[in-house]
């Protein structure tokens, strides 16, 4: 069998040092240091031997060596810690690493006491190269992270985060699970279940009465800390759930910015827009709802007035104050003006940039519509709601957008993604673009992209199979990323790189062969890819 790839063990590690509270970067140093024994995967190990307790069989590929690894080094932590090490004989904390003492005893090697199934026996190494490769492997982890090194306040910042956790707490999902994590860690426990059980001493708690234990150990947290590397990857990953941050080093790198267990009132933009969704359902053209998304217009746009905010919409302002006393002319102007607020509302999911006058715009939506006297009422009550959709989260389900109607010609300034580039076609401009990341920057370049659509409709009509398109345009700086020649005609903006399931490049190549007028390609190294193009001149080639 094939080695892992180094991201792949990557994960195996990661998964390990979370469920163990352990450094993950220490893994990856055994790994390298080890590389024994020969494991039955194909894979090398990370230096676990059998024992009495441990059978081989339990210890034979990748993934059981880094189990059993990871369960060691969390012994051997636990085993210092009960001989009076202290949290900095066994961290360094601007360096965030274990201390030269611990990889001391560490590269000497640990047998496990009789009887142990957790752990197994660990392979002694050089006490230097282990050095060197953990540092090698905190300088991958940071560089490729950018998150500071300057780690002095770390402790100081997890601290006051969590002091502030039982103000900040409001029975979320996500905080609940940051603080089950908290607890499973700090107790150094493998499971969510065993997490739970700690809590309630083998009893049922209600989510209710669970919430309540979960803060009140989060308001223990602070006077008990003693610095040990498992209570501090504990908060680490409080940090990493409570923010819903994608890794470790970024929760380290938003600390060091912030402190506050206060999320903002970014949390509630998932409500917000929620509810901007299903005003349209509700609306019946009460005075009301009309102030409301009239109110939420102005402030979404940062326009000084209502009677600016009506300009804007379509409505004059002059013909409302001449018609107040005309009931069709206002009955009139309130239908135009209906139909541009709910096209306005209708819009607000898609457009919404989570920047602050866009969420004020729709927390005074709430507060008109519902008719609350405050903003804070409002706030209050998309608090409520927030846990509520969170509880329903498995049946919401976005609005489709209506497109409009597909101008005469495509320009770069109507390019429609969900569009198809040709009438009844099926190619889209979000496959064209790649989902939009790559647009054409010119007309021309457009002119192009609809040219290979044409063609390459004919050639999906003939093959009677979807093309699932793996490059289209490509700019410049991209296409010398990913090695492209520099005349490619992918950055023209004509050229297609496409495969079909259970076809080979060599099946549509000898398909559109007879009749392609333009660039036909196959490639060695990818059998499965083909490429077409539409320059002037037939064009034949096998890379």
């Amino acid at each position: 069998m094939t080695k892992l790839t180094p991201t792949q063990r990557y994960y195996y590690y990661l998964v390990a040092a979370e469920r163990t509270g352990i450094h993950q970067p220490i893994l990856a140093a055994l790994y390298a240091v080890q590389r024994t024994p020969d494991l039955a995967d194909g894979e090398t190990g990370l230096g676990m031997l059998p024992t009495a307790s441990v059978p081989l069989m339990a210890l034979d590929t990748f993934v059981e060596q880094v189990q059993y690894a990871a369960n060691t080094v969390r012994t051997l932590t636990d085993g210092l810690i009960e001989q009076g090490w202290r949290g900095n004989d066994l961290w360094e904390v601007e360096r965030d690493r274990y201390s030269d003492s611990f990889l001391k005893l560490l590269a000497d090697g640990y047998v496990p006491v009789v009887g142990d199934t957790a752990t197994a026996r660990l392979r002694a190494c050089d006490r230097d190269r282990l050095e060197q490769a953990y540092e090698s492997e905190l300088t991958a982890e940071y560089d490729t992270t950018l998150a500071s090194r300057n780690l002095a306040r770390l402790d100081n910042d997890l601290l006051a985060l969590v002091e502030q956790v039982p103000e900040y707490f409001i029975s979320l999902a996500h905080q609940r699970e940051a603080l089950l994590e908290l607890v499973r860690l700090w107790r150094q426990l493998d499971t969510r279940e065993a997490a739970i059980a700690s809590l309630s001493n083998g009893a049922d708690l209600s989510e209710e009465a669970l919430d309540r234990q979960l803060v009140q150990f989060a308001a223990r947290v602070s006077p008990n800390y003693s610095g040990y590397p498992h209570q501090r990857e504990a908060l680490l990953r409080l940090v990493q759930l409570w923010r819903e941050l994608d890794a470790r080093t970024t929760a380290i790198t938003s600390l060091a910015a912030n402190n506050s267990a206060d999320r903002g009132l970014k949390i509630l933009d998932p409500v917000l827009t929620a509810f901007a969704q299903r005003v349209p359902n509700y609306y019946e053209g009460k005075g009301t709802q009309r102030n409301a998304l009239t109110e939420t217009f102005r402030v979404w746009r940062n326009l000084d007035s209502r009677r600016t905010a009506v300009a804007q919409l379509g409505i004059d302002p002059a013909q409302l104050a001449a018609g107040s006393g005309d009931r069709q002319t206002l009955q009139r102007l309130a239908s135009q003006l209906d139909r541009e607020l709910l096209g306005f509302i209708r819009r607000v999911p898609s457009a919404y940039a989570e920047v602050e006058h866009q969420r004020e715009a729709l927390i005074r939506l709430v507060q008109l519509w519902r008719e609350l006297p405050t903003r804070e009422r409002a706030i209050e009550s998309l608090r409520a709601d927030l846990r509520r959709l969170e509880e329903q989260r498995q049946n919401q389900k976005p609005v489709p957008i209506v497109a409009p109607k597909p101008p005469a010609r495509w320009t770069t300034r109507n390019i429609q993604l969900s569009a198809p580039i040709i009438p009844n076609g099926n190619f889209t401009w979000a496959e064209a673009t790649k989902g939009g990341t790559r647009m054409p920057p010119n007309q021309a370049t457009v002119d192009a992209i609809v040219r290979i659509a044409k063609l390459a409709q004919r050639a999906r009509d003939q093959i009677g199979q979807p093309f699932i398109i793996t490059s289209w345009y490509r700019p410049p700086q991209i296409n010398r990323a990913v090695g492209g020649v520099s005349n490619s005609r992918h950055i023209v903006g004509d050229a297609i790189d496409f495969v079909c399931e259970n076809l080979s490049g060599n099946q549509l190549y000898w398909a559109l062969d007879p009749w392609w007028p333009g660039g036909l390609g196959r490639y060695l190294k990818f059998p499965n890819l083909c490429h077409i193009d539409a320059r002037n001149y037939r064009a034949r080639w096998r890379n």
